[in-house]
């Protein structure tokens, strides 16, 4: 289970990835688990469940670089947080892939996901008309994943369950390369907030990553 890409971002905050090459026995063998994550662990029916959630603990486990416990628990809007450590952190997954991003300071969020045609059957599911048109990005397999992938990092850091994608995300309009960079915004009621999100294709996958602005 190699690291396959590793960054800082600035001098308090890292993204990496990890494929994942284990079986779930051999990464339990790198963790400490309790008796409610083993239960939980059980629970996991499907096998490749299984596997990413082990593989996201190992992944932060290494990013920590701590042999500690690890007490990562998930708040009342399952968004994953740390009972004995300081950082913020984001967790995701996609098929072979493990992708985590901590910080010291600020709240973050990341999302990795294979890409697959699929996408254009769902775009207008997490995209509104009004922005299709602005991004310039309908029916394009890859800007659109890198939308998804923007939308879903900045969901992550936000944290809170009554954001919609399609109503409450909006990105603003971007020339998509290989990698980049798009203006995202939470505009909800009387709440507003600006990020600056930042899009990576990798091989088949898209990697998408936020910091809270300063």
């Amino acid at each position: 289970m190699p690291i396959t890409f590793f960054e800082h971002i600035d001098q308090n905050t890292s993204i990496a990835l990890w494929k994942i090459t284990e079986t779930p026995e051999e990464l339990v063998q790198q963790l400490q688990l309790k008796t409610h994550e083993l239960t939980l662990l059980s629970s996991l029916i499907k096998e490749k469940r299984n596997l990413h959630w082990l593989a996201t603990r190992v992944l932060l486990r290494k990013m920590l670089n701590t042999e500690e416990y690890i007490d990562c628990q998930a708040d009342e809007n399952g968004k994953p947080i740390l009972m004995n450590h300081s950082y913020h952190i984001s967790l995701s997954h996609s098929h072979d892939y493990a992708a985590v991003m901590v910080s010291k300071t600020k709240k973050v969020g990341i999302d990795i996901e294979i890409i697959k045609e699929k996408i254009i059957k769902v775009q207008h599911k997490f995209m509104g008309d009004a922005e299709l048109n602005a991004t310039k990005v309908e029916n394009k397999t890859e800007p659109l994943y890198a939308c998804w992938c923007a939308k879903e990092a900045v969901y992550k850091l936000h944290g809170k369950k009554e954001i919609s994608f399609k109503d409450h995300i909006h990105l603003s309009k971007f020339d998509f390369a290989a990698s980049g960079q798009i203006a995202a915004k939470i505009e909800k009621d009387d709440f507003v907030e600006s990020f600056t999100v930042y899009y990576k294709k990798m091989e088949d996958y898209m990697l998408g990553y936020v910091t809270q602005s300063e």
